[in-house]
């Protein structure tokens, strides 16, 4: 377009694109308009996507706080703790920390093969089995873990001005003429939409936001140092060296079961042999007593002749 305006041969001999632009400059603000239209082609999917990540946030801050399992679990933990600290300034907590989940793993046994996640697995299986599978009551925990607040943010706060842009443009087009009729039009029944979809998601935002810092609390976290996303991820670490330990514990008990039966085949089998070689002895003399016997026979033949 800075080319065409400096343009002065005949027009006849330019191509098509440059026809084309030449009727494009006619337009008043033709740039702005191309930027509102690039927006509205966007923002259905933009406004889905963001409405979809709020939904699936606040799902998942639901589904943990409302998790019986996993409460009964964060309490079967602190007694773990409080018992190995027994006798200790720290045997007698009242809570812990979010990220000491993630420390369970640190913490083996003398033989080193056990961990304290091992054993807490072991303990569940044994006594609650019921609590093994608490991770099906967070189907959305995975999910959340990779969506990042303060990108939410910064998208929403792109759709909130770019409305306004498309408002201020249209407001602008008033004095333009017969030239923006159509786009006036077309215009129009986007930002009656528009308006009230930006509004629904701020609304859902603004409710999201307040759920995640509740959630954070929930925990007795400080949102400040302990943001959502760090929330997210330890859970799902929490949730994914648990099941990992727990299949570990299956694995082993299959192991050892297997090494029983192992031995107890093998001492079957030894002592089977054992009896077999028994029997032997029994039905067959030893060659000792052979020679007992030949020299108890042969001793009485001599005392028969001396007779």
């Amino acid at each position: 377009m800075e080319l065409l305006k400096n343009y002065t041969g005949d027009k006849q001999l330019l191509g098509k694109c440059e026809l084309f632009f030449l009727e494009l400059m006619k337009v008043p603000r033709m740039e702005s308009k191309l930027r509102v239209f690039s927006f509205k082609i966007q923002f259905g999917s933009q406004v889905a996507d963001l409405g979809k990540s709020l939904k699936t946030i606040d799902s998942s801050c639901n589904e943990i706080r409302s998790s019986l399992k996993l409460k009964e679990i964060m309490k079967k933990i602190l007694l773990l703790g409080n018992t190995l600290n027994q006798g200790t300034a720290r045997g007698a907590a009242v809570g812990f920390r979010l990220d000491s989940l993630l420390k369970l793993t640190d913490t083996r046994a003398t033989n080193n093969k056990m961990t304290l996640m091992h054993y807490l697995c072991k303990v569940l299986a044994a006594k609650s089995p019921q609590l093994l599978n608490f991770h099906v009551d967070l189907v959305s925990l995975e999910a959340t873990s990779k969506i990042q607040l303060k990108m939410l943010a910064e998208e929403m706060q792109a759709v909130s001005k770019g409305l306004e842009k498309v408002e201020h443009e249209f407001k602008a087009s008033e004095s333009d003429g017969p030239v923006s009729e159509i786009f006036r039009e077309k215009l129009k029944e986007f930002t009656d939409n528009a308006g009230a979809d930006v509004q629904s998601l701020s609304s859902l935002f603004s409710e999201v936001g307040k759920k995640a810092d509740q959630l954070i609390k929930y925990f007795g976290e400080d949102p400040v140092r302990c943001p959502f996303e760090q929330v997210m991820s330890t859970l799902l670490t929490f949730v994914t060296m648990f099941r990992k330990a727990h299949e570990e514990n299956i694995k082993q008990a299959e192991l050892e079961k297997k090494k029983a039966q192992k031995e107890a085949e093998a001492e079957k089998s030894k002592n089977a042999q054992l009896a077999s070689k028994n029997d032997s002895k029994a039905s067959n003399p030893s060659r000792q007593a052979k020679q007992t016997l030949e020299k108890t026979r042969s001793t009485s033949r001599r005392g028969k002749d001396g007779g």
